[in-house]
């Protein structure tokens, strides 16, 4: 099995057909269905089930895949020790976060990490909950932020704090004194909410449900930037985790009310790599400086 096999192989499966693979890769997709071709021939094994839009890997192809990954990763830690025998310290960390961390991880996380580390770049791709998931146990990032993940077999937390959802209002809102809010309290109040798909409304709904009240959706975006100018504008309120409103509710534009629904109250940050994988020098700089440096983490 070749390097460049095995390469085309886990793009095959990254994107879920051999035409995306060949956009990725900026290869003709025949030239990639020849090098599967041959893999299977090699192996005597099916490698990919095809489907009425795209293919998916059998299990035979699951094994592959994972074996392309670490291969992959090994070439990565070799290019990463050979840079450090040059005494170089560079690479590219690639980052898979949750939109609610920008405003941490740019100022007190890649801010200060530029700065000491000069030659080291970071890749940032926002993502869904599933996405960082996805991304991080597939190899497509080294290092994710997620809020609330569920647990995920081939992943591991490296930090994990506590970080109430809250009601995001304005200072002068009638219901920002509350000393301990529960969601109920603000269901006839219109509110600026995550598209159904995203873990923080699936949160929300959970605790609608279990309560039998509806929350007054006046605006669906999975932009937290938006919901907050919602809020600010004085249109109604948001809810979020606190440290996503942190500029806004430092600089007394929102308050944030912690939320004392038990399944809201527990819900956590983490951040994440994959289990058991050896990241390269520069990844594992970034993590360390992100558990050390970024708010929400800090005790």
């Amino acid at each position: 099995m070749t390097h460049r096999a095995l390469r085309y192989f886990l793009a095959v499966v990254r994107a879920g057909s051999i035409r995306g693979a060949a956009e990725a890769l900026h290869v003709a997709a025949s030239a990639i269905s020849r090098q599967v071709a041959e893999l299977e021939a090699e192996l005597g094994e099916a490698l990919l089930e095809r489907l009425p839009r795209g293919v998916t890997p059998t299990e035979a192809g699951r094994i592959l895949a994972e074996h392309a990954q670490r291969q992959e990763e090994e070439a990565q830690l070799l290019e990463d020790r050979l840079a450090r025998l040059r005494g170089g310290q560079e690479g590219l960390v690639r980052l898979c976060v949750g939109a609610g961390f920008l405003p941490g991880l740019v100022d007190q996380g890649l801010a200060g990490f530029s700065r000491a580390h000069p030659g080291i770049g970071t890749s940032v791709a926002l993502g869904t909950t599933d996405g960082i998931l996805t991304a991080l146990a597939e190899g497509e990032a080294d290092i994710g932020l997620a809020y609330n993940p569920p647990a995920h077999a081939a992943l591991e937390a490296v930090a994990i704090a506590r970080q109430p959802l809250a009601a995001i209002l304005p200072p002068d809102h009638p219901l920002a004194g509350l000393a301990a809010p529960r969601l109920r309290d603000f269901s006839q109040i219109p509110a600026a909410l995550n598209p159904p798909d995203h873990g923080v409304r699936q949160l929300l709904a959970r605790v609608e449900a279990d309560g039998g009240f509806r929350l007054a959706a006046r605006l669906e975006t999975a932009s937290f930037e938006l919901q907050r100018r919602f809020v600010i504008a004085g249109l109604g309120v948001s809810f979020m985790p606190g440290f996503a409103a942190i500029t806004d509710v430092a600089e007394g534009r929102l308050v944030a009310l912690p939320l004392h629904d038990p399944l809201l109250a527990e819900a956590s940050a983490h951040l994440l790599v994959r289990a058991g994988r050896r990241l390269p020098e520069a990844a594992s700089r970034l993590l360390q400086w992100l558990r050390r440096e970024m708010p929400v983490f800090v005790a």
